[in-house]
């Protein structure tokens, strides 16, 4: 029991390893228990919601909903088989191709889709899923963990007199930070008050420190990993917060958890993702937005903003944080939800 929730179960293969074998058997076996004890191990219930990813969730759905003729909501994170494609998880088309026609009956079973851009949307209705079928619910930060911040102990960014640009979260190959450092070098010499903040972990942290230490990028420090209840400080405490992904497609239509927390926590943001993320940052007049991996865009980025005055930066941060609040939070989202298991229930009955 959770704050008086039931939490039930169920066995699974454990595996989150680079092997492609012992993470099918990790989907595949969660998606057999799952389905089993959703038949057989619980009462009937009024409607199943259904986070994706993974795939095999969503398939387990279908065949719950068809036995217990009830209606499931299938919540869309990652765009399937376009994720597996983009980070190289899976290259054979003909997998790709059956990856699709899966989703494809997944999305014909399910009686609502959410999705968490407007990008992932026009690509559903690209793939013939009906308009009406697919609703926008933005995702929600931690909102608890930004709340009543104590700035402490963080004498790397509040005491160096320098301007903080922060980019939190997780650094793989996904992120394209090597042009972040890039431009980090570019600027060394012009705007010494700039220093960039790398908060985090991720396969490609110790190359990026790596090449940092031999390439005497001294405008550079790298926190480690920590809780979201330290991550609030960070960003409390930071002057500017950065988001960068890859230059690619996929990209382009989804909006990164981070850009949620760095609105909600009212810091001015350094966009460099083309797309709906940007579409937010602009849309909410709360910072800067580049194309990704244009070093020379983000290094004047880097410059311009450390010129502006407190008012300037101040002005945008609040802006983030009221747009936030408006369409973003927690409780617009629940709002949402609920709104969408009432429309699917009276559809049912």
């Amino acid at each position: 029991m959770i704050d008086g929730i039931r939490i039930n179960r169920v066995p699974l293969y454990p595996s989150h390893d680079g092997s492609a074998l012992k993470r099918i058997f990790n989907y595949a076996s969660f998606a057999i228990s799952s389905c089993l004890y959703g038949i057989f191990g619980v009462r009937k219930p009024d409607v199943v919601y259904v986070y994706h990813p993974p795939l095999t969730v969503g398939l387990s759905a279908s065949i719950v909903s068809l036995f217990r003729r009830v209606p499931f909501i299938y919540d869309i994170q990652d765009l399937w088989p376009d994720t597996l494609a983009a980070t190289g998880m899976i290259n054979n088309q003909r997998a790709l191709s059956i990856v699709s026609s899966l989703c494809s009956f997944v999305y014909k079973s399910a009686a609502k889709l959410v999705v968490l851009a407007p990008g992932f949307k026009e690509k559903l209705i690209e793939r013939g899923v009906a308009p009406d079928k697919i609703e926008l619910i933005y995702n929600w930060c931690d909102e608890q963990a930004l709340q009543g911040i104590d700035l402490g102990n963080l004498h790397d960014i509040r005491s160096n007199g320098r301007f903080n640009i922060v980019f939190a979260g997780n650094m793989g190959k996904a992120q394209g930070l090597d042009s972040v450092l890039d431009a980090a070098k570019l600027v060394l010499s012009e705007a010494p008050q700039v220093l960039l903040v790398m908060v985090g972990g991720g396969l490609e942290v110790t190359r990026l420190k790596k090449r940092a230490e031999d390439e005497k990028i001294t405008n550079i420090i790298f926190l480690p990993q920590m809780p979201m209840s330290q991550i609030g400080r960070v960003l409390a405490a930071a002057d500017v917060l950065l988001v960068h992904l890859k230059d690619d497609p996929l990209f382009s239509i989804t909006v990164p958890s981070k850009t949620q927390a760095y609105l909600a926590a009212g810091k001015p943001i350094l966009m460099a993702v083309r797309g709906d993320a940007a579409d937010l940052v602009c849309e909410a007049q709360a910072g800067i937005c580049v194309s990704p991996e244009d070093v020379k865009a983000i290094a004047q980025t880097f410059v311009d903003f450390s010129k502006k005055s407190k008012d300037e930066l101040s002005k945008m941060g609040l802006n983030g944080a009221f747009f936030y609040q408006q369409n973003l939070s927690l409780e617009v989202g629940c709002r949402k939800f609920i709104d969408v298991f009432e429309n699917v229930l009276e559809k049912n009955s």
